[in-house]
Parts: structure tokens; sequence; C-alpha cells
């Protein structure tokens, strides 16, 4: 591995830092969230035009930059720093991969040069608050959060007139982005019960049946929706060969080993940022007749944040590089099979890689909430109030950690993959033989003994596992 970045990728992260604090500061980002979209549009636009950020890891086939997860990572590490609120991750990180993994060549002429260009803004659309599981980033539950062709979920059915188009039916409570983006990729349940599986499908934001409602999310700059579905016409994305649907359940683990990268980074550049605005302030506030970053304990604080900083930056960036040498080297081709296409990792290097990736995110999420959780508390009674910048970095250490982890689910399910326990230790729900997780990740309990007696209820037998 070289850990140096290329000229390029310097060029890319300065230009766009300097950018970003010309034109996103926190007055802006407040004023941004409080729009229609959520977002400073004409700021979109720029970003698109200037620095081609929503297809910096397209192909260059399809209007794309031609980088790779790497840029990606650096890009959003300094997006994160200022909190920029944008539809880059959920069209960027999330949509795109997809449409160029499992979409078919006409597909991807389509969508992926608008997408390029910021002429089209998308959003994954998944049932269930389960984003994490669709992605692969905790652990899976056998399909529930696709509905499991049972009540729930998104159900899709063939359009009834003969043709060659679906109708879906269903609700979605969460979606980043999902009230302004223009294209939805929804993953629903088709085939019933007996023949479910799980396919995705292009919904445009003006589809009749299609209702969006933006909801009041606790961190402003990264928007949710509720899209409700009422027989809404559909265009399945990609093909439909009526088997298992693994391969959207493959694609979809693959983006998120990339997305798992891209995140960490982008909670890294949110951990740094509110560091650095809390040392500065240290530095001039003064007690005592002295400034108070003068004093031990506050010096022993910072130094401790700054630790978990920088050794969560040097995980994201590993996993940004794991991410596209498993694209590269351990490829899978995607279902059209066209050149030019986005592959996904596959293989021991694709395992390396969603490992490192779900470990990165993990302690990136850790460092972030340190950071805020510091800020707030080292910047006083300022430091607690709405004028004050604080506050938005602690709603998204907050925010960021329940939509994507927690913590700990993103650990077990990087033990999991790298085969840490055996088969008869693992529990569908991230627990010990289905009984919960009191003895780590997956792990027998201390106390457990031979007749498997719960240390909690003494009860004998398996307990319901919970799940966050």
């Amino acid at each position: 591995m070289d850990a140096a970045f290329t000229e390029e990728q310097d060029e890319i992260r300065r230009t766009l830092r300097t950018l970003l604090r010309e034109r996103c500061g926190p007055d802006e980002v407040k004023a941004a969230v409080q729009t229609a979209p959520g977002y400073d549009e004409a700021l979109w636009r720029q970003l698109a035009r200037t620095l081609g950020l929503p297809g910096l890891a397209l192909p260059s086939a399809y209007g794309g930059v031609g980088c790779g997860v790497t840029e990606l990572a650096l890009a959003c590490e300094e997006t994160g720093r200022v909190l920029l609120p944008s539809p880059l991750l959920a069209t960027a990180v999330f949509a795109a991969p997809l449409v160029a993994a499992v979409g078919t060549e006409a597909q991807r002429a389509e969508l992926l040069p608008r997408i390029a260009e910021g002429a089209l803004t998308a959003a994954l659309a998944v049932p269930g608050r389960a984003l994490p599981e669709a992605l692969g980033l905790v652990g899976a539950r056998d399909g529930a959060w696709a509905g499991g062709g049972r009540a729930g979920g998104v159900q899709a059915r063939p359009d009834s007139d003969g043709g060659v188009g679906w109708r879906l039916y269903g609700q979605v409570e969460q979606v980043p982005g999902g009230h302004s983006a223009e294209l939805l990729l929804v993953a629903a349940r088709a085939g019933g019960y007996t023949r479910g599986r799980t396919l995705l499908f292009l919904v445009p934001a003006g589809a009749d049946g299609l209702v969006r409602t933006r909801l009041t999310a606790l961190d402003a700059t990264r928007p949710q929706a509720r899209i409700e579905l009422r027989n809404v016409p559909a265009e399945l994305l990609g093909v439909d060969d009526g088997g298992s649907g693994d391969g959207v359940a493959e694609a979809l683990a693959a983006v998120g080993t990339g997305a798992a990268a891209v995140l960490a980074a982008e909670a890294v550049g949110a951990a740094d940022a509110a560091l650095a605005r809390t040392v500065d302030y240290v530095r001039a506030r003064e007690q005592f007749g002295r400034p108070i970053g003068s004093f031990q304990a506050v010096k022993h604080r910072l130094a401790d944040v700054y630790v978990a900083v920088q050794a969560a930056r040097s995980a994201a960036y590993y996993a940004a590089w794991a991410a596209a040498q498993g694209g590269a080297e351990g490829a899978v081709a995607s279902q059209g099979g066209a050149e030019g296409a986005v592959a996904a990792p596959g293989g021991a290097q694709g395992t390396d890689a969603a490992v490192a990736g779900g470990l990165a995110l993990a302690q990136a999420l850790e460092a972030q909430r340190t950071a805020a959780a510091e800020a707030v508390q080292l910047h006083g009674g300022i430091g607690f109030t709405w004028e004050h910048e604080a506050h938005l970095y602690f709603k998204r250490a907050a925010s960021d950690e329940l939509l994507f982890g927690p913590v700990h689910r993103l650990r077990a399910r990087a033990a999991e993959r790298e085969g840490l326990f055996g088969a008869a230790d693992r529990a569908p729900y991230g627990g010990h033989d289905g009984r919960g997780g009191n003895g780590g990740y997956g792990g027998r309990g201390r106390h457990d003994g031979p007749d498997r007696r719960d240390r909690n209820d003494g009860r004998d037998g398996p307990r319901k596992a919970v799940t966050v």
C-alpha cells in the first residue's frame, strides 16, 4: 500500500476545501437546511460543474471523472468538515453505484451521464429503517429488511395490463434525501412468499401515487423523508431472472463496502473540524487570567480526541484504499456485463475491504461522537446554545450512529465476516446462540455453563435476541 496521495488527489481536496470555506460557513449551512430541498442548489451546481463531484467515482465512459472510492472519500472528508447539506451521499455514494452495477446498458447510458453532470439527483429507499442491514454494514436478518414477502416493506407485482412495467405498494420510513431526489431507487419484494426475491426499481419523482413527506430529522443537515407508494408505476433496474435475488443483495453489499469507507472519511472530517474549533476556543477563552487551554486537564482531554481522530483517519484511508483495490482486483462483473460498468468487490479481496470498511466506520463514528461531545463541554455555556455551531456537530454524530450503526453491531459484523466465531457462536441477530449479546460479539457469556443457562434470567433454553 502506498500511503502517499497523488498530486491529483491533493488538488481535489485542496480545491474543494477552499471553495467550501468560502461558500459553506455555519450561517450558510443553517440557511440552506431551511430551504425546500434542504441544501443550496446553486452551490450544488457549482460543485458539479467545477469539480464534477457527483460523477467523481463514475467511469469516464458515462461522463464521470473516472476516479474511485479514494477520491470520493477525500471529497466527503471535506464536505463532512463543514457539514455540507447536499445530495452527494444519496446520489453519488448510494444510488449511482447501484445503477452502474445492476442497471442495463440502456439504463446506465440514460441515467449516469445526468447524475455525473449534476442534472439528476437520486436516493435509495430501503424499507424498515434497515439501510445499514441492506448495505451489509451490520448483521443481516434473513431478508427481513425487504419485507420477506409478508406484510410490511414494499411489495412489487407485474403491471396488470400485460406490459413490462411493475407496480409498487408500501411505505419506507427513512430515506436520506428522499424528499428532493428526482429519482428513487426502491428495494422491493416480488414473487410473493414462495418465490420471493428482492429487486430494485426506478421511480421518478412525479410518478402517480407517490407521496413524499420531509421528516423532522435530528440532523437537519442530512434531511430524510417518508416515502409512500400507492400502486406506483415503476421500472425494473436491471433484469429479473426469476432467481432468488442474490444478485441485488450482492450489489447492495458491494456498494456498502465503498459507502462505509466514504462515511468513515466524512465522519473524520466532521470530528477534525469540531476538534479544531474547540482548540481555537480554548486558546482564546480566559479564566483566572490565563487561557483555559493551558490547564492540564483540558490538554489531556483534547489530546485524547486528537489521537482518536488521527487513528480514525488512518483507518478510513485504509478502508478507501482497500475498497478501491477490491473493485479493481477482486471484481465481479455487473449483471449487464458491458464495458465500463462499475464492478463490485468480491472474493477474499472483497471480504477484506468489507471488514476494513466496517471497522473504519465504527472507529470514525466513535471519534466523531467523542469530538462533538468534548466540543460542547469545553465551549462551556455557549456550547449548549442554538446560536453556536457546536450543536450541529453533536447532532451529526448522534444521527450518523443511528442511521449507519450502532458501533457495536458494525464491529460484530466485521468479526463475523472475518470468521472470528464459529457457526455455533453466531446468531442471526448478532447475539450468541440466539440469546442476545451478553458475551460480546456473538461469543458465549462468561457465566454460560454446560447447561447453557442464561446469566440474566436463569432460565434454560434460547432467549429471543433483541436488535437495536
